[in-house]
């Protein structure tokens, strides 16, 4: 279906363009820099949401769709797919990477720089203010226009800038699960995959609550 194919692209090219950005700044001994590599993930993901955001509702993450689910605002018959694609189209981005960097160790693996319990928590609290985002700027599996794009993207970038330095602020499993099975590194990895997890279903009691059952 097109809004499977759709999740499939959008997550290839936040991933691609997101640790992409990463791995050339590596490389390149750091000419993209820490705020440029957090400005390269707020982009894409504003570019894609404005790129699909009408088709499958711009999810990009198994956290978010989950999400969506619980809330009622994503049918539980569509997430297998949705996951299905967003996982394919990560792999399918990081493997790209491998084959065009083929001599780097990392290819953008999330890792925590202190301690696996702080990022923990900062994966969760970052997580979570990105869903009430989503959430409060989205109607069903749609984007509410150009200022859905501009608010999201907004915030996958801020919260980069700040947390990236301590845990990589990945808020998205298959943004971490990817690279790292491409690469072999799979120390915290659950780590990546279980905080956006807690910090998305966390944001939708704390939106309903703010915004009453229909948020």
């Amino acid at each position: 279906m097109n809004l499977y194919l759709a999740e499939l692209l959008g997550t290839f090219a936040l991933v691609f363009a997101g640790t992409g950005a990463i791995v050339i700044n590596d490389i390149s001994g750091g000419t993209i820099g820490h705020m440029g590599i957090a400005a390269t993930f707020g982009l894409v993901v504003m570019a894609m949401i404005q790129t699909f955001g009408d088709v499958s509702g711009a999810q990009f993450n198994p956290a978010v769709s989950l999400a969506f689910a619980v809330s009622g605002k994503l049918t539980w018959a569509r997430l297998p797919g949705y996951v299905a694609a967003q996982c394919v189209g990560a792999l399918l981005a990081s493997g790209l990477l491998r084959f065009l960097f083929p001599t780097h160790e990392l290819l953008g693996s999330t890792l925590p720089s202190g301690t696996a319990s702080q990022s923990f928590v900062l994966e969760v609290v970052l997580t979570a203010m990105l869903m009430l985002t989503i959430l409060s700027v989205s109607t069903g599996a749609k984007e509410k226009g150009i200022t859905a794009g501009i608010a999201i993207g907004a915030v996958v970038g801020l919260e980069a800038m700040f947390a990236g330095p301590i845990c990589g602020a990945s808020m998205n499993p298959v943004r971490s699960l990817a690279p790292a099975l491409v690469s072999g590194h799979l120390e915290h990895l659950w780590l990546y995959l279980l905080a956006p997890v807690v910090g998305a279903l966390m944001a939708v009691p704390l939106c309903r609550a703010v915004r009453g059952p229909g948020g």
